[in-house]
């Protein structure tokens, strides 16, 4: 029995050394690729937190440590059968030879299947020294067109190593696409084009993510430009790219059009008759550009930027103390946002300082900021670095928390180290029970990594050093966060900026800019982001160039080639109104007289943010009407909570609800019939009301129809508004 023991054992150990010639593989660089390309380690499998079928694996490979342990060590001789390599469990369920829940990954004359056995025959051993780290993907070719359906182009992924290595992986990666109707791609890597338009197609390998970019063109088309003169950099990068994809511009939208949409982009509200008269009079040819100069300088547009902002960092009114977020300190956020719009004071300014504030909730408005983001008694660092990154950067960090972040290149590291920043935010109790003095503790601990337990000092996302120690991280985030060179701070902003102005942002949603989410028009994100910075981060001025382009002012009617553009700004879409400028389109429309509760009389929709006497940290809306139409319930950051989907409840609140019916009898009929106006003149006013134009022949004559003999009635006129108020020109943005 002895001497079968010594056999046995002098024949384990030789095992290692069978194939002398045999290179030795690397568990990190050639075992555990094989896991990530059979998806054993993503998220519906061994990858998820709690594993499957009693085996975990970390998500994508990110804890190779942990993962050589629980293959080899956690349960010894189950999965791993160093005698009879071919035995081991591992390989059994992988090839389908036993029972797998995840079926069969890959066939036994796969390479894959070679790899995890040879590594196995050489010992099952894990890297004894420190091996290369994949550093950079490669993907080639980097843009592809075809021109045609059912075309193949095969790409290929290179990694470069610390080393300085370079290694085809190709086979090794990851492969998908942003949109199988336009182009697939297979797990090969194989692209295939199927229609008309343009998508990215991905390989990911490791901790990377790298995209292609593919353009379908019909294979046979007669296409000529024939678009408009471009009006700024604007246009040349938009008409740059539609001339790619072969689709022409809409014509330029006609006045009406054009001053019923810069109203509301611009002031929240249509035009009044007056003001529509004297644009549709006004003879000078720069009258579109002056009109844009005259709403900037307007209180209306700082009233809604600044409603906009209020709405973005969740600014709301309690009277639950704890939360530090009563009603004195919110409209003392509220004022100072105000004010900062109104003076037009540089954005990067503007964050700074609310990032690196310091005093009293109730008298210093911007550290608020401390207080509104994350609603609860008690400061949480984490959640409150996954707010700030979204809202600032459009960085969802918080997915690389348990993690490196599945979709992006972002690391637990990175994580960490930017929770780091916010451990020592204080909040110390005032004079008052509602006041908090915010202060930042430079002493306090950083926050220790999930994995390894290390403490992680604050460091920027991306960065390599972390900030020295003694200075006041939050001035240092602040420095680096608003400086001109972080593309990160101004791409997120000016992206943000432009997705007010159209129906969707260059990248969508607005705060989830990642890797695997590009911009639909990268050059024209770069140029904006760019010129944002070069103006000072002047936001008046951004907003000016952009209503001054043609591509804002386009007719929202399509053309033969852009009928089905949904992505690259060929046309203006169809945009439905928030809703807080919805009611304030009914309200200016009827000059009803609406009050907000706990506002006094005259405050508008836009200026409306949810008070309470109780609890702040959940869903608010303080308004029926607002809850209804999509108004953010200020939950969460969150761009989704603000809601522009149409709903049957919408539609027959609209028809019969109160406040529409309560709008119509606020007495703008009875003062147009005290005026003895005609019945031609009173119906041309609605429209121009309603929808900033004038009623079409055959519109006039169906109304003076509906109106007959009861010309001194109210009804007929009633119902004229209210048809007005109820279509789908009225509650949209075209």
């Amino acid at each position: 029995m002895r001497k079968l023991l010594l056999l046995l054992l002098g024949l384990f150990l030789c095992v290692p050394y069978a194939k002398g010639e045999e290179k030795r593989l690397s568990f990190a660089n050639d075992v555990m690729p094989v896991f990530f390309k059979a998806g054993c380690n993503q998220g519906t499998c061994h990858g998820s937190a709690r594993g499957k079928d009693g085996f975990a694996l970390s998500l994508f490979g990110f804890d190779k440590r942990g993962d050589y342990f629980r293959l080899t060590q956690e349960l010894i001789g189950r999965r791993i059968n160093m005698a009879v390599p071919a035995e081991s469990l591992l390989l059994l369920k992988a090839t389908g030879a036993v029972p797998h829940t995840g079926g069969q990954r890959f066939k036994k004359e796969t390479q894959y299947y070679q790899t995890l056995k040879t590594w196995i025959e050489q010992g099952a051993l894990n890297d004894q020294e420190e091996v290369p780290v994949p550093l950079q993907i490669t993907l080639d070719p980097p843009k592809i067109t075809f021109a045609g359906n059912d075309k193949e182009t095969p790409l290929s992924v290179t990694a470069r190593y610390s080393d300085g290595s370079h290694r085809d992986v190709t086979r090794l990666a990851l492969f998908f696409s942003n949109n199988n109707d336009t182009a697939s791609i297979d797990k090969n890597g194989l692209v295939i084009s199927h229609s008309k338009g343009d998508t990215y197609v991905f390989a990911r390998f490791d901790r990377f993510t790298i995209g292609s970019e593919v353009i379908v063109l019909p294979e046979k088309t007669d296409y000529q430009w024939a678009g408009v003169t471009p009006a700024n950099y604007i246009d040349e990068r938009v008409f740059d790219r539609l001339k790619q994809l072969q689709l022409n511009p809409s014509a330029v939208a006609d006045d009406s059009e054009f001053v019923r949409r810069l109203y509301l982009d611009l002031a929240g509200a249509p035009p009044s008759v007056q003001q529509y008269k004297r644009f549709i009079a006004d003879p000078r040819p720069d009258k579109r550009a002056l009109l844009v100069d005259e709403l900037l300088k307007h209180e209306d547009f700082t009233d809604l930027w600044t409603g906009l902002w209020a709405e973005s960092v969740r600014l709301m009114g309690g009277g639950y103390t704890p939360v530090a977020t009563d009603v004195k300190a919110a409209e003392s956020y509220y004022q100072w946002i105000h004010s900062q719009i109104k003076q037009n004071r540089p954005f990067d300014e503007f964050v700074r300082e609310q990032v690196a504030a310091t005093g009293s909730n109730l008298n210093r408005g911007p550290t608020n900021l401390y207080t509104m983001l994350v609603h609860a008694p008690r400061f949480k660092p984490k959640e409150f670095a996954a707010d700030f990154s979204q809202l600032f950067l459009g960085v969802q960090i918080q997915c690389a928390e348990c993690h490196n972040h599945p979709f992006d290149r972002w690391t637990m590291d990175d994580y960490y180290g930017f929770v780091s920043f916010f451990t020592g935010i204080t909040r110390k109790p005032g004079a008052e029970p509602r006041e908090f003095y915010i202060y930042n503790n430079r002493k306090a601990s950083p926050v220790r990594h999930l994995v390894d337990g290390r403490p992680m000092p604050a460091t920027v996302i991306g960065g390599e050093s972390p900030v020295p120690a003694g200075r006041d991280s939050r001035i240092a985030l602040a420095e680096w966060l608003t400086a001109p060179g972080n593309k990160l701070f101004s791409r997120n902003i000016a992206n943000r900026v432009w997705a007010h102005f159209f129906h969707r942002g260059l990248v969508e949603p607005v705060d989830d800019m990642r890797v695997s989410n590009p911009p639909t028009n990268g050059p024209l994100l770069e140029a904006i982001s760019n010129r944002f910075v070069e103006t000072g981060f002047d936001l008046r001025q951004l907003v000016r160039e952009i209503c001054n382009s043609k591509t804002y002012q386009l007719s929202a009617t399509p053309n033969a080639t852009n009928g089905s553009d949904d992505r690259q700004f060929s046309r203006s879409r169809l945009r439905r109104l928030r809703s807080d400028v919805l009611l304030d389109s009914i309200i200016k429309a009827t000059e009803w007289r609406r009050t907000f509760r706990d506002f006094p009389q005259g405050t508008k929709a836009i200026e409306f943010y949810p008070r309470t006497p109780g609890d702040t940290s959940q869903p608010l809306w303080r308004d029926d009407f607002l809850k209804l139409f999509g108004r953010s319930s200020r939950n969460t950051i969150c761009s989704c909570e603000t809601k522009g989907e149409a709903t049957l409840s919408q539609t027959l609140h609209m028809a019969v609800g109160d406040n529409v019916h309560q709008a119509l009898s606020s007495g703008l009929i009875d003062r147009l019939l005290a005026s003895d106006s005609k019945p031609a003149e009173i119906i041309s006013e609605l429209f121009i009301r309603c929808l900033s134009r004038s009623p079409s022949a055959e519109e006039l004559a169906a109304m003076q129809a509906l109106v007959g003999e009861q010309a001194k009635s109210k009804q007929p006129y009633q119902d004229i508004l209210w048809a007005l108020i109820n279509s789908t020109e009225f509650i949209t943005n075209h």
